[in-house]
């Protein structure tokens, strides 16, 4: 399973990325707009520091003017992904950019029905929100169970379920038991996925053993090395 981060924080990014865990970015608006920063300047950034798919949205409603946005976002990077509401603009959209080439993230999928429609309009990404669909007492998981069945069942649909609005390690665990593609998550949820208490019991065991050794691997190494 690939994780995405998906924040448009420029510091969370490079403390991920260092890890080499993190596979692509996701943004939205309203990502961008807690910045307080030049949406492309951001996107530009986010570029240049992780290689991978980094999804930038449009922000227009209507075919002619989000094909127009679409395109010039597709210019800041190679990377970029763009990202376009699951809508019938959207799809027309998606499907102009896809074949130019262009990597295109479906976003606000919300039934099997859309994620569908996405693949044959060939998003690149379909992107169901199911913390969205746990807030409303849906079941989100269910979602991602059913796209990643109906899917499968077309080896010809090339497209990626990256699982959105993701609140807590355990929706990461869910989805790749089914066989998602890709996690999106916030920096504090894959922060989160290191935790746990046995693992910090039993560090703090194996430092309080060593302590009583007095010993010291880089001492002794600098000793052996003059």
């Amino acid at each position: 399973m690939k994780f995405f981060i998906d924040t448009a924080d420029l510091a969370e990014i490079r403390d991920l990325a260092a890890t080499g865990l993190v596979d692509g970015v996701t943004t939205n608006p309203s990502l961008v707009a807690k910045t307080g920063r030049n949406f492309l300047d951001v996107v530009r950034e986010i570029c240049a520091i992780v290689p991978g798919p980094v999804s930038a949205e449009v922000t227009a409603t209507d075919h002619p003017t989000m094909l127009a946005e679409g395109r010039f976002l597709a210019t800041l990077a190679r990377n970029v992904a763009v990202k376009v509401p699951l809508t019938p603009a959207g799809l027309k959209t998606c499907r102009a950019l896809a074949a130019e080439g262009t990597m295109v993230n479906v976003t606000l999928c919300f039934s099997a029905a859309q994620a569908l429609l996405a693949a044959k309009a060939g998003a690149s990404f379909i992107s169901p929100f199911v913390g969205r669909l746990d807030d409303v007492g849906s079941d989100g998981m269910a979602l991602i169970a059913d796209i990643v069945e109906i899917y499968r069942n077309y080896p010809g649909l090339k497209t990626e379920v990256l699982v959105a609005s993701i609140r807590h390690p355990m929706h990461v665990i869910a989805a790749a038991k089914m066989g998602a593609h890709i996690g999106t998550v916030p920096p504090g949820v894959l922060r989160q996925m290191f935790q746990h208490p046995l693992t910090d019991k039993g560090l703090a065991a194996f430092l309080a053993d060593w302590a009583k050794t007095g010993q010291s691997i880089l001492g002794e190494t600098k000793v052996a090395a003059e």
